[in-house]
């Protein structure tokens, strides 16, 4: 019997990536995505992937906001993030239901060509592998200013109307607020990049507190005459 490693690791990592361009979709180390999967090149680039290591690399596309508009030549941004399939169930109308655990960010190499209808890349992982790192303690503070971010967190989610369990939010620890925070908000796909692209979770932090301020005082901003 073969000892199969059951976490992640530089070398068992794919050189060959199947890619899924969704706007505003943000993946990031220690994060979970749900996906609902139903586009017939979805489904086999799924299916594939269940058979070869369970990896799949989630980028964002440049311009398109609708999922089911994105075609095979847009273009995407450089960067995206490692998901591994940690848990799949298919349902009885042809879609698979699968949950994304990140694992490393990636930078594309090279672009190669379709698979079954779906999008492959080279990745190079060479710049992210502290992404890797499990001997790294997620409940260690790595927040300069914890309460800051909460306050801004909150004017944040009552100017958007968002409700949330603060309970859950308040037990979290700092890497798995930010990242949590960072994916589920609804910010801007820029905005979005953005944060994947920040070299770690302090600078990842700073950077999604200013994104808070910021929507909340554009939103207190007055339209201009003749906009509503």
């Amino acid at each position: 019997m073969i000892d199969r490693p059951r976490y992640a690791t530089p070398e068992s990592l794919p050189d060959i990536l199947p890619i899924f361009p969704l706007p505003g979709a943000v993946l990031l180390p220690h994060g979970r995505m749900p996906l609902n999967i139903f586009e017939p090149r979805y489904l086999n680039m799924i299916e594939d992937a269940l058979a070869n290591g369970r990896y799949i690399g989630m980028i964002q596309p440049y311009d398109e906001s609708d999922e089911r508009q994105i075609a095979d030549g847009t273009a995407i941004y450089k960067i995206g993030c490692v998901g591994r399939i940690i848990e799949f169930a298919e349902t009885g109308d042809d879609r698979y239901v699968v949950s994304l655990e990140g694992i490393t960010r990636f930078r594309v190499a090279k672009e190669l060509g379709l698979f079954d209808g779906y999008r492959r890349v080279t990745p190079d992982y060479a710049e992210f592998l502290d992404d890797l790192d499990d001997s790294d303690d997620l409940s260690i503070p790595v927040l300069q200013d914890r309460e800051q971010l909460m306050d801004s967190m909150q004017r944040y989610f009552d100017h958007k109307g968002i409700s949330a369990d603060m309970e859950s939010i308040d037990d979290a620890p700092d890497t798995i607020l930010v990242t949590s925070l960072s994916m589920s908000c609804p910010l801007d796909p820029r905005d979005k990049q953005a944060l994947l692209e920040c070299p770690d979770t302090f600078e990842r932090g700073q950077l999604l507190n200013s994104l808070f301020e910021f929507a909340i005082q554009e939103g207190d901003t007055p339209a201009p005459e003749g906009r509503q």
